[in-house]
């Protein structure tokens, strides 16, 4: 999904531009192109290979239901549109960088890579997701992974023909359950809770399905010699149930590790960093968008993103000439 014409090696040692963008995932890609829409030169950096965060490397072939237009789009067409849409601002990207360091100068910031490369901006927008996707560990089983226990489903058809179970409460255990319903021999969902933390419509419609639902039941031992051949789950103060089962889908949410920009000063909550209503973190020039910040009553969805990436570029639009508007104006007038 890059763009071999936009994108610079270790080898290229400085980078100057307008915008810097850490985070090529869907609010850095729109973020990328609005910049470029509002007549910023943008540099884009991201440590995974790829552009398209979380969704291109977790769950590309997952159908997504909360973008605007889009009554149902997978993960990697959704990425390949950003991607267009995000290439026509002609950005520099620096894919397989990790941003490390970073400075203030008088009309500024340098931002360093773990590859030695440096980029000096004006601002600095940070759309980094949860940062690092560490995966919270399934509490019994954890020596079966990659002998039958995952923690993303890239591939459902991978699974074809198996008996799946699928443990979590939130919309990507859900998404994961239905996805897999057609190509698995069976899918069991097991939530410890009676409720699903999950959007009303996918609950509705796992309702519906043939996915065998378990609530509230813990996962309490795995089985199996060279691969899992077994599940055993129990509700509290039951007897416990052994499943058959040749693959477990863990899907228990995330730890957030900020990384590098842990060590540069910003404010924050809840691993998240903090943001007023113009999207600006503690440091100056500094202004974050995504599942990355936080803010009193934000809701975490992508669409949301969207338009936080679109607050902070105009936002950050008079401190790159100011001559510039925080108001844009209509794409159509254009």
């Amino acid at each position: 999904m890059t763009d071999p014409a936009h994108t610079v090696g270790a080898t290229a040692n400085t980078t100057v531009t307008d915008l810097l963008v850490v985070g090529a995932g869907p609010a850095g890609l729109y973020a990328t192109y609005y910049a470029g829409f509002r007549g910023m030169s943008v540099a884009l950096v991201d440590s995974l290979p790829e552009v398209g965060g979380q969704v291109a490397a977790m769950y590309p072939e997952k159908p997504i239901y909360d973008i605007a237009g889009f009554p149902s789009v997978k993960g990697r067409e959704l990425v390949e549109r950003l991607r267009a849409q995000a290439m026509s601002a002609e950005p520099v990207l620096l894919l397989g960088h990790t941003a490390t360091t970073l400075e203030h100068v008088d009309d500024g910031i340098v931002v360093t890579t773990d590859l030695g490369h440096r980029i000096e901006a004006k601002a600095l927008l940070l759309t980094g997701g949860v940062g690092s996707f560490i995966p919270r560990e399934l509490p019994v089983g954890s020596d079966y992974l990659g002998r039958g226990l995952r923690y993303f489903v890239p591939r459902p058809d991978d699974l074809a023909g198996e008996d799946v179970v699928v443990v979590g409460g939130g919309d990507s255990a859900i998404d994961w359950a239905l996805s897999l319903e057609p190509v698995a021999a069976s899918v069991t969902l097991v939530h410890r809770r009676p409720v699903f933390r999950a959007h009303e419509r996918s609950v509705a419609t796992l309702q519906k399905s043939s996915v065998r639902i378990l609530t509230p039941h813990e996962v309490v031992a795995i089985g199996g010699e060279e691969r899992i051949d077994s599940v055993t789950v129990r509700e509290r103060g039951a007897d416990p149930i052994t499943l058959s089962a040749g693959s477990v889908v863990a899907a228990l949410g995330f730890i957030a590790d900020l990384g590098p920009l842990d060590t540069w000063g910003l404010a924050q909550e809840r691993r998240r960093i903090l943001v007023d209503r113009h999207q600006q973190t503690s440091l100056p020039r500094v202004y974050s968008a995504g599942d990355i910040s936080e803010y009193p009553g934000k809701v975490r969805l992508m669409s949301v993103g969207f338009g936080e990436a679109a607050a902070a570029v105009n936002n950050i639009a008079p401190l790159i000439d100011s001559s510039l508007s925080t108001t844009p104006g209509h794409s159509s007038d254009r």
